[in-house]
């Protein structure tokens, strides 16, 4: 079961939050809220390239998502989550793709959206503590397992073994992305279910001219030159960001992740 929210989890320094009764007993407002947000984006007349390729990636993935509702019933759907920057994106992308879904086929919505937390070995209170925000502001029933992936992954499907399908992150510069495609069942050896990659084909540009256009909140650790967040031990300040040094106290100074632009440098913050 989900473990309890930090009572100090609901602070917020950036975007604006999508507003959201927590006491609903469906999903249903906030995706009608995120719904709202997206397409006043897809319908808007934008400038400049970047943000005219996010309305047409937007498009596709949008596509995917709704071609995976029909594959699959919402039992048998659940989301990888991990607070990280290109889970967000399809998290609001999946909770906008839910209000069309239940439009169109007049199905209920669950009271939360299913999702799993594979946490790192030495995670960040910082990305915990995000989390534990988005898991309110979005209705998430989230389950955290603390183990290696492929464990994690077999426990989770022992527990809820209605699900078939894991929407997952993933874009196409990530380890092992290379060759994927929207939609591939795990390899042999793991356990078995279809992984959904909605944003495959997202540069890593894109991901951020989504999130800072439609101002969703994301994880303060991308303030701070963070572009690629795994655990403690691993994860540093990407050096492409670094701005100069603060003389008073002798710590580095970074840009933000967004301002980032090549995907190639993305996980140069990262010890693997």
């Amino acid at each position: 079961m989900p473990q309890a929210t930090d009572n100090n989890a609901t602070i917020v320094t950036n975007g604006t939050p999508i507003p959201s009764p927590h006491d609903a007993d469906t999903i249903a407002p906030v995706c009608a809220k995120v719904y709202e947000r997206v397409h006043a984006f897809l319908n808007s007349e934008v400038e400049g390239q970047t943000l005219k390729g996010v309305q047409q990636q937007t498009r596709i993935a949008l596509g995917v998502i709704d071609e995976c509702l029909q594959r699959y019933s919402l039992e048998e759907i659940s989301l990888s989550y991990n607070g990280g920057k290109d889970c967000l994106v399809l998290l609001i992308l999946l909770l906008s793709a839910l209000h069309t879904h239940s439009l169109r086929t007049s199905s209920p919505l669950p009271k939360a959206l299913q999702s799993v937390y594979i946490i790192s070995p030495h995670p960040f209170q910082e990305v915990d503590t995000f989390v534990n925000t988005t898991l309110q502001e979005y209705h998430l029933n989230l389950v955290r397992y603390a183990k290696p992936m492929k464990e994690a992954f077999q426990q989770y499907l022992d527990d809820v073994p209605a699900v078939k399908a894991i929407l997952v992150g993933t874009r196409r510069t990530d380890p092992h992305g290379a060759l994927l495609t929207h939609f591939d069942m795990t390899d042999h050896g793991w356990p078995k279910f279809m992984r959904v990659h909605p944003v495959i084909d997202w540069h890593y540009a894109e991901i951020w001219a989504f999130i800072r256009h439609l101002e969703i909140p994301y994880c303060t650790l991308y303030d701070r030159g963070y572009t690629s967040l795994g655990g403690t031990t691993d994860t540093h300040p990407n050096p492409a960001l670094k701005a100069g040094d603060n003389k008073e106290n002798n710590d580095q100074v970074f840009r933000p992740a967004y301002e980032l632009v090549e995907d190639e440098a993305e996980r140069l913050g990262r010890d693997w």
